[in-house]
């Protein structure tokens, strides 16, 4: 049968499904010689492998036949328990466990999304947010983002057209690398609040900050400034222990669960047993110092792309130094291109992320992203200069 034969098959829906620019573009990162700036990648060097591998070992021996067996759909219970306890006012059966943040995405898209239905996001947002959204249908309202993340003094008129959630990356957002600030963070929780507007908070790089101290979540100002259960909040040990485990996390309240994980009965039935067990095992040893060592990797490499922008791309394009996470957020003169950048970098056999698919409402031709955790400081530097090469080609 040709390919038409399923094409008539398929539901409508698919027609809004996507495949990841950033997915397509890492391909070409698998060219010999290729400097990769594109994929937010955690640096493998820096994976635990030393603690996964002694700990798998004792697992299996211990509680192989647990670790190997079906589980519940909730997730591993003592793993539940420690998420609870870094948490206010949380307990474990507000906790589920999901086989990565993007699966926890699409399972509130599915509860939350009617087509239709109003959803209010960041501009930029997290490309990834968008892929799981679109399918369910949703039209989009944009508020934009800034170095201090989220203008929240443009929320309250959005509000008004009663969206169905907000969706907020409040710590070092992807793409653009911002952290919503404490004032606006109390705002957008009190305004949400008053609104009768969830929140849904994602959180993957709350670790990742090159400062002492973390902000609160608006999880945790939720609990003490609006109604107390109007944030459900996402998080994952990919950025912290490994990608490949495919454990996250969602939290909320105790009917929100219920739904999500009927939901996710439909989907894969639980997450991995033997990876939840490995990532308990992780958390409850490794992790702080895990944490730590990250957090120096990266911010050295943060000030080693931080001091290649400055020596090549003044006066070719404006960024804002990120205080966490994994990325630089470039703005180009308004009249260029970033996805014609792409190709001439290409050629200069460097890649990055052309900003456009970060924006739900069209626009951002002009910006780009680039991911400081996966290169090396050389390959950074290079990867720099290459770029700018391929920048002053399109300009001239």
């Amino acid at each position: 049968m040709d390919a038409s034969f399923w094409e008539t098959r398929f539901a409508k829906r698919t027609e809004r499904v996507k495949s990841s620019a950033i997915r397509e573009i890492l391909k070409l990162t698998q060219q010999p010689g290729v400097i990769s700036l594109a994929g937010g990648l955690p640096a493998p060097e820096l994976f635990p492998l030393e603690a996964a591998e002694q700990a798998c070992s004792r697992l299996l021996r211990e509680h192989g036949k647990e670790a190997l067996q079906y589980s519940t759909t909730e997730g591993h219970h003592p793993l539940r328990e420690w998420i609870a306890a870094t948490l206010p006012k949380t307990n474990a059966n507000e906790v589920l466990i999901t086989s990565g943040s993007q699966q926890g995405l699409d399972l509130a898209a599915k509860l939350l999304v009617d087509p239709g239905d109003t959803v209010l996001v960041e501009s930029p947002t997290y490309l990834g947010a968008l892929q799981a959204f679109n399918p369910y249908e949703p039209r989009y309202v944009s508020v934009p983002v800034d170095e201090s993340g989220m203008q929240v003094d443009r929320l309250e008129e959005l509000l008004k057209q009663k969206p169905k959630f907000i969706y907020a990356l409040p710590n070092f957002q992807n793409p653009s690398g911002s952290q919503l600030g404490l004032e606006r963070r109390t705002t957008l929780v009190k305004l949400a609040a008053e609104y009768r507007v969830p929140i849904l908070e994602d959180d993957a790089y709350h670790h990742l900050n090159f400062q002492e101290g973390i902000m609160p979540t608006l999880y945790e100002l939720d609990k003490t400034l609006g109604s107390g259960n109007n944030v459900v909040y996402m998080s994952t040990f990919s950025k912290t222990l490994a990608p490949g485990l495919r454990v996250a996390w969602t939290v909320g309240p105790a009917e929100v669960i219920r739904k999500l994980v009927q939901l996710k009965q439909g989907a894969d039935l639980h997450t991995a047993t033997l990876n939840q067990m490995l990532a308990f095992e992780l958390a409850t040893t490794v992790f702080e110092s895990q944490v730590a060592r990250i957090r120096r990797t990266y911010r050295a490499r943060r000030d080693v792309m931080q001091e290649a922008l400055s020596q090549t791309m003044n006066g070719k394009a404006r960024w804002n130094t990120p205080q966490g996470g994994m990325f630089f957020w470039l703005t180009l003169p308004a009249h260029l291109d970033a996805s014609r950048l792409l190709e001439h970098a290409v050629r200069h056999k460097v890649a990055f992320v052309p900003g456009e698919p970060f924006h739900a409402g069209g626009g951002g031709k002009n910006t780009l992203r680039l991911s400081f955790s996966y290169p090396t400081p050389e390959n950074i530097r290079e990867g720099i200069a290459r770029l700018s090469e391929s920048l002053e080609e399109i300009v001239d």
